[in-house]
Order: C-alpha cells, then sequence, then structure tokens
C-alpha cells in the first residue's frame, strides 16, 4: 500500500464510484434516424432531464425528445459529490447588477430548490440515499476562521436566518476534524447518491412520455435543429443542457470552461472509526480553504472526498472514463488525513474525475432566445445538484411563456434569467490563467497553514479578480 492509501485494489476511473456502487445503467437505444419534436434537449444530465420531466408534467401533450452522447448522467450527473445544498454560482453579481432584493429572491429560490428535490424524488419512489443533515463548513486557521464569519455574515444578508455559527466545541460535537476552530452549518442541504438520483429521475421521465436516446452525440445546435451523426432532430425549441461537455459543441469552445474536479472514495470505515470521527448527523462537509474540499459520509459508511486536481485541460479537452493522477489522489488522501489523522492507513477504493462548467464570471445561467428558439442553462460552478431543478422549473416556465401556455411566473423573473457574458480567452491564456489562479490559491492555503495570521491572503484575492470570480 502506498502513502496515499492506494494499491492494488483501488480502481482507478471506471467513470465514478457511484457507478461501480449502483452499475451502469442498460443503454437506451440511438437515434434512429430524422424525427421532430415540440422540445429537443441536448444532454441527458440533471438539467435535461429535470426540464423534460417538468416540461412533461406540465403539458403531458409535448412531445420532448433527449439527446445525450453516451449515457444519462455519464457526465457530472454521475461523478459530483452528492451534495445538494442551496449555494448559486454568481448571486453576488447579480446583486450588483439587479438589486439585493432580487438576489434575495434568487437566494430564496434555491433554499426551496433544496426541499423540492427530496419532495420529488420521494414522490417518484427514487431511493437516492437522502438524509437532509444540512451542511458544515469548517475553518482549521485563523484566515479561515475570519473567512467563516465573513461568510455566514453575507448569508444573513440574503435572508438565511435559519443557519447556525459554531465555535470549537460545537464544532468538534458534530464532527471532530483536526485543529477545527469554528464552522458554520445551514440546513439547506442535503446527501444523496448522485447515480441512483440520475437513473431515477431518467425513468420517472420516460414514465412520462419522454423519449430518450443515448450514444445520440449532438454535432451542431442551430434554431429548429440539433444534428447528430444518426439524423437530426426538428423541434421550435432546442435546449443546450451539456455543463462541462458545452465546449465540444460546433461554435461553443470558449463559452463554458471545462473545470475538473476529482474524487476518492474510501472502504467502509468501522464503528470504532467512526466513533473517533463523530459524523453522526452526515451532514455534507466542506471547508474555507481556498482549493476548497467537499465530503460525505455516505450511506454505506465511507467518506467520499473531493477537490481539485488539475483544475482544466489544455483546449477545454475532457476526459473519457474519470481516470485520475495518482499525485491528485495523494492531494486528496492528504486531505482526508489532515480532517481525520485516525484515518491515516485506511484504503481509498475508488478514484475519479469529472468537469463541471465554468462560465467567464462565474455566474450561473439560465436563458431562452425568443427570436430563435434555443435555450440553455448551466455554469453551475460545481453547485449543480440543486442548482439543476430550478434551472430546470426556470426553462420549463420560459417555454411555457413564449408559446402562449402560461405566463410569466417568479422564476421567469430571477436575475439569472437572460445574463450575457462574454466568452474565455483564446489558448493559450485560458490554460495559464486557471491554473495560475490554482497555483495562488494553493500557495495562499499553505502560506495560512504555516503564518497562523488571520488575514487572508492578498494575492488569493487578486487571483479572484483576475479570474472573474468576484
Amino acid at each position: 500500500m502506498s502513502s496515499s492509501g492506494t494499491g492494488s485494489g483501488t480502481v482507478n476511473g471506471g467513470i465514478s464510484f457511484w457507478y461501480a456502487d449502483d452499475g451502469l445503467p442498460v443503454p437506451r437505444e440511438p437515434l434512429p434516424g430524422d424525427a421532430s419534436a415540440d422540445v429537443v434537449i441536448v444532454g441527458g444530465g440533471y438539467t435535461g432531464l429535470w426540464t423534460a420531466y417538468y416540461l412533461k408534467e406540465a403539458a403531458p401533450s409535448l412531445r420532448v425528445i433527449v439527446l445525450e452522447q453516451r449515457f444519462c448522467g455519464y457526465g457530472a450527473s454521475g461523478r459530483n459529490g452528492g451534495w445538494l445544498y442551496n449555494g448559486v454560482a454568481g448571486r453576488d453579481r447579480y446583486a450588483r447588477l439587479h438589486g439585493h432584493e432580487a438576489a434575495v429572491r434568487l437566494q430564496r429560490a434555491m433554499n426551496e430548490t433544496v426541499d423540492e428535490v427530496v419532495r420529488v424524488a420521494a414522490r417518484e419512489g427514487i431511493e437516492a440515499d437522502v438524509h437532509q443533515g444540512g451542511v458544515l463548513e469548517v475553518a482549521y486557521t485563523p484566515a479561515q476562521l475570519a473567512r467563516l464569519k465573513a461568510f455566514h455574515e453575507h448569508e444573513l444578508s440574503y435572508g438565511e436566518r435559519d443557519r447556525e455559527l459554531y465555535g470549537a466545541r460545537e464544532t468538534a460535537e458534530r464532527v471532530r476534524v483536526a485543529g477545527a476552530v469554528g464552522s458554520a452549518w445551514t440546513p439547506h442541504g442535503a446527501r444523496l447518491h448522485p447515480v441512483k438520483l440520475v437513473k431515477g429521475l431518467a425513468a420517472a421521465a420516460e414514465a412520462l412520455g419522454v423519449t430518450i436516446h443515448e450514444g445520440t452525440p449532438v454535432t451542431e445546435i442551430r434554431p429548429g435543429y440539433a444534428v447528430t451523426p444518426h439524423g437530426t432532430v426538428r423541434a421550435p425549441y432546442v435546449l443546450r443542457c451539456t455543463e462541462g461537455f458545452t465546449a465540444s459543441l460546433k461554435g461553443q469552445r470558449r463559452t463554458w470552461l471545462p473545470m475538473n474536479s476529482s474524487m476518492i472514495a474510501t472502504q467502509r470505515l468501522s464503528p470504532e472509526q467512526w466513533a473517533r470521527i463523530g459524523w453522526e448527523g452526515r451532514e455534507t462537509l466542506g471547508d474555507m480553504a481556498h482549493a476548497y474540499m467537499y465530503a460525505q459520509r455516505t450511506a454505506d459508511d465511507r467518506i467520499a472526498l473531493g477537490g481539485r486536481g488539475v483544475p482544466y485541460r489544455f483546449g477545454s479537452r475532457t476526459d473519457h472514463d474519470g481516470g485520475t493522477r495518482q499525485a491528485t489522489v495523494d492531494a486528496l488522501y492528504g486531505i482526508l488525513v489532515r480532517f481525520f489523522p485516525s484515518l491515516a492507513g485506511v484504503r481509498v477504493e475508488h478514484a475519479w474525475s469529472g468537469v463541471l462548467g465554468v462560465p467567464r464570471d462565474w455566474c450561473a445561467t439560465v436563458t431562452l432566445d425568443r427570436a430563435t428558439g434555443l435555450g440553455w442553462a448551466g455554469g453551475y460552478v460545481g453547485s449543480g445538484v440543486a442548482t439543476t431543478n430550478l434551472a430546470a422549473r426556470t426553462l420549463r416556465d420560459l417555454v411555457r411563456l413564449d408559446s402562449g401556455q402560461a405566463g410569466p411566473t417568479g422564476l421567469t423573473g430571477l436575475p439569472w434569467v437572460g445574463h450575457k457574458v462574454r466568452k474565455w480567452e483564446p489558448e493559450p491564456f485560458r490554460w495559464i490563467g486557471v491554473h495560475g489562479m490554482y497555483a495562488t490559491y494553493r500557495g495562499a492555503d499553505r502560506r495560512e497553514l504555516t503564518t497562523h495570521s488571520a488575514e487572508s491572503s492578498r494575492l488569493a484575492r487578486l487571483a479572484d479578480r483576475v479570474a472573474g470570480r468576484h
């Protein structure tokens, strides 16, 4: 066994641990030839499937076709950390652009979305190992504690009155992270099994009458058409729901950057090991580092933990099977042992990676161009497990509004609707910028650990500004 707890028993890639745990789906038939529909959705992840589900639920007579290049949940929807929580990318920017109250409405909608996903999963009989333990974010340096307190106050300003701030003792009562000096908890979060959710959602959409074609890559989207090697689907509305794989579409190379994120899953831990850690509430767990981590205690008592490895591949390339560099596995294992020293030597059973979509201004968006019938949603920057649901319901309402089936709703007036953003820089500037940004974040985290300064690194703040995150 190596120092990272990996050895011959570690599966590297194979899409994700979640598929190794629940099994690969039975393939659906590809598109058999040219077809027509009322709405064609490109992408069979959470966004596409939720959109299809809600459209068909609202208007059963609609002909809805989903086109997926591999199989539903092949991308981020089947590889993520299983964090169903109320974070939404770009909220502060929307507050500056549209006013604070507009951003509060967006945040309130996100808070409600966590409950909506849990409700629909229960109604549809989707057993996705959901546990509503909230989200606990810990600080283990003075600088992280300062950011944590500022973050907590900032969330209160957006109306989240039911969140709580804890000191070291209260944090340890929830989970015993080594050296934790404080934490913040919100009830608006849940742990789940991503693949069980995406499989159940696809089945629920099909039960409503949605047609799903897998093994059908879309090579081009244009008004009224989704073009594939198997045929072309014609529809008044063509909705792009491709998130981290958007760059593979014609003309979309620089629209959203495919940011890479990596994860490990440990062996099952014993009751004695859990007794040393705590974590009985099964909260989703994160930290306040600049290069942050995210983790969950799985239903079968493993720890699944993720963070940034190689953040971006030159030319917006994406991986195929989730294979992960050993250096990244070692780094994630180092975080695990940094949090829980008693787990030194525990075996890593699976490592994998996937991509998420990052717009140039780091703002999630939902848009329907009424002149062309082209729509899209995404740019979730890693917060997509819940945000996809809100985006899908918003796309549903925008389509129904444009087609005259319904009037404006509270969702169609949210500030992220119709947001426009410039494209990413061409290569090599894109690659240099992203790798430089994360190198700076990691350097800032190392400095905070060694200096014990309560002030966040000025270099990290500069990286935020250069990246367009704030």
